[in-house]
């Protein structure tokens, strides 16, 4: 048995059980029910995912995937491929969005070199996991092999399995790649069958006539693959990425270890997208932090069946809006733990 296999036998359906005593619990609060919304939410379910009543969240970090596009070939981005590898050396001196946010957060970056096309060499702080230097240009054969695409989701996998064994609370995803909102619209137009069009947006910037070759490239990508929708892994060979395939494993590791996973943009939703086509429990262990203001991200959400956190027209990636979740998903459990009952409070609670 592969360690892919043997991770999701491990994953089970959030409790239901669990959730309703949480609910309780928050109904029980100085307050009347429901009336903090979506914290309400966030609290019961992170608490259910965690198994416990007093779940810990102290320690949080967002892993940022970084991988090259042989896809960029086809002029499908407005920067060139060489930004990937500065953006990395930038994560890693904490000068990049997501090392701001995350600061304010209060929550660690990890970069991961899943397959930069560049010798980084040793570097403090890189995570040096990378299994080739990109992928190939998927218009023209597959992305990469069906080895690759394990490698790199066994790969986030044992991510996972190290968050369990420090004790991380709570996970995010975040990427870093030139052309990568080319695979991740691959992915939910070969998994939904919804056309290419429909599903495929401006990425980094590009114009009118760009976006119709990104198109058109997307289009010429799948008809010459023929990613089977039935078998996510195939998908994630022949269209995806190994940012994304990395983001795919963190997920399916987090729910095998019941570590709730937050969940960033486009990119990372393609990730959770293809973790979830593995093993449908997976949806009830993922917050989904935005939408983005990528037109297919709301196709993805809704076969995810789940409700963005916030809507604030991002589209940078890197785990910027998974840090800003991170501290609303926070503050629902701390109104879990530590806001006062109607008995603690002395206050009369509701008849009705």
């Amino acid at each position: 048995m592969t360690l892919l296999q043997e991770t999701l036998a491990r994953i089970k359906p959030v409790s239901p059980t669990l959730l309703q005593q949480a609910q309780h619990r928050l109904d029980n609060k100085t307050k009347p029910p429901g009336s903090l919304g979506r914290l309400e939410e966030f609290g019961r379910r992170f608490a259910a995912i965690a198994g416990t009543m007093e779940p810990v969240t102290e320690k949080k970090v967002i892993f940022t995937f970084a991988a090259d596009h042989g896809i960029v070939e086809e002029g499908v981005s407005a920067f060139p491929k060489e930004v990937t590898p500065q953006m990395v050396y930038n994560f890693l001196r904490g000068g990049a969005g997501v090392n701001v946010l995350a600061r304010h957060a209060g929550t660690d970056v990890r970069v991961v070199d899943m397959g930069v096309d560049h010798d980084f060499g040793p570097l403090p702080g890189l995570i040096d996991r990378k299994i080739a230097r990109g992928t190939k240009n998927f218009a023209t054969g597959a992305a990469m092999t069906r080895e690759q695409a394990l490698t790199a989701l066994e790969t986030g996998i044992a991510l996972a399995n190290g968050c369990r064994n420090e004790g991380i609370a709570m996970a995010g995803t975040g990427e870093m790649g030139i052309g990568n909102t080319t695979p991740a619209s691959a992915i939910i137009a070969a998994l939904s069958g919804l056309p290419v069009r429909q599903v495929t947006s401006r990425g980094t910037g590009i114009n009118d006539a760009a976006l119709e070759n990104k198109i058109r490239v997307i289009q010429q990508g799948l008809d010459v693959n023929k990613p089977d929708r039935a078998d996510p892994l195939d998908v994630l060979a022949k269209v995806g990425g190994l940012e994304i395939a990395g983001i795919a494993g963190l997920v399916i590791g987090c729910a095998a270890n019941r570590i709730p996973v937050v969940v960033d943009g486009f990119i990372s939703t393609a990730g959770a997208l293809i973790a979830a086509e593995m093993h449908p429990d997976i949806r009830d262990y993922l917050f989904a932090a935005h939408e983005s203001v990528e037109i297919g991200h709301r196709f993805m959400l809704e076969r995810l069946g789940a409700e963005p956190i916030l809507d604030l027209k991002l589209r940078l990636g890197e785990g910027t809006g998974a840090a800003l979740a991170m501290l609303l998903i926070e503050a629902g459990v701390k109104i879990l733990k530590e806001m006062a009952s109607f008995v603690e409070a002395g206050v009369t609670g509701q008849t009705v």
